[in-house]
């Protein structure tokens, strides 16, 4: 028998475990920039250990008050982001899943042209919408409200729907024939056969979308007015001062603190997230 060398397996391990390291730089310098005095946030050389842990800068920037910019409620931040998720991701599954099983069930005349239509939406920039989107809901009086930013989960998304119909289309077609027989509508054997069977395909689409809404900037930098309205994402910039310099070590605690969430949701759904990836055939 021919034994294998162990060398071109250790070399893979090394590039990713360097690969690994790159990526996880940035996080580990927001980190520890989250803990050290303001006058070691931006020392040269940099001082990667601080000489003392400011625990209390995390608490520092969630009631973080300062004479010039005043109170950032990010109590209030947390609960308007909360807020869109609960109002996009249900409305993102629904949606996407509807149209996906049209796509990837049902059989009807020029079924595959629109899915490529629908595909090619993906290509089109956002800057390119952006300004008519705009216009749009400035006629529909929703600026300055949280609507232009959920509304249009519950209409579907190009790469949501792709993903959905992959899945649906590795699901055998014989359970959906043989619950046409038992006199099944087509809503009922979607509702009940095919999305139990498609929870891998679903938590994948909640858990990306989640992180959508949870990251996005430019959404409610562009339809939000009142500041009392601000996202996590947006209000991060208050920290950032306009009459003498930034507090990097509160921004650092404050960005710390929002990405936390993902971090421990991907770590709970990892498994359900990877199988998902696998079987909708987006890995590679």
């Amino acid at each position: 028998m021919k034994l294998k060398h162990p060398l071109p397996k250790l070399a893979c391990h090394l590039v990713l475990l360097v690969g690994s390291l790159v990526c996880m730089f940035p996080l580990l310098w927001m980190v520890l920039t989250s803990l050290k005095p303001i006058e070691e946030t931006m020392t040269m050389p940099p001082k990667w250990i601080p000489s003392v842990f400011e625990w209390g800068n995390y608490v520092k920037a969630v009631l973080y008050q300062r004479e010039k910019l005043g109170y950032i409620p990010f109590l209030r931040y947390t609960l308007n982001t909360l807020y869109l998720v609960l109002m996009t991701v249900p409305g993102c599954l629904l949606s996407n899943a509807l149209v996906a099983y049209g796509f990837a069930r049902i059989k009807w005349r020029g079924r595959e042209t629109l899915f490529a239509l629908t595909l090619a939406t993906m290509m089109i920039p956002f800057p390119v919408t952006m300004v008519p989107m705009y216009v749009l809901f400035r006629h529909l009086h929703w600026i300055g409200t949280f609507r232009p930013l959920w509304v249009g989960a519950w209409f579907g998304g190009a790469f949501n729907i792709f993903l959905l119909r992959q899945f649906f289309r590795s699901i055998p077609e014989e359970l959906s024939d043989a619950a046409r027989v038992d006199g099944a509508s087509e809503f009922r054997i979607f509702w009940q056969i095919i999305l139990p069977l498609a929870k891998p395909a679903l938590a994948v689409v909640a858990l990306f979308h989640f992180m959508y809404i949870w990251n996005d900037f430019m959404g409610p930098l562009i339809y939000l007015q009142d500041q009392s309205q601000f996202t996590l994402a947006l209000g991060l910039q208050a920290y950032q001062s306009q009459h003498g310099g930034t507090e990097w070590n509160m921004l650092m605690a404050a960005a710390t603190i929002m990405v936390t969430p993902v971090i421990v949701l991907f770590f709970f759904t990892q498994k359900t997230f990877i199988q998902g990836i696998t079987v909708t055939g987006l890995k590679g």
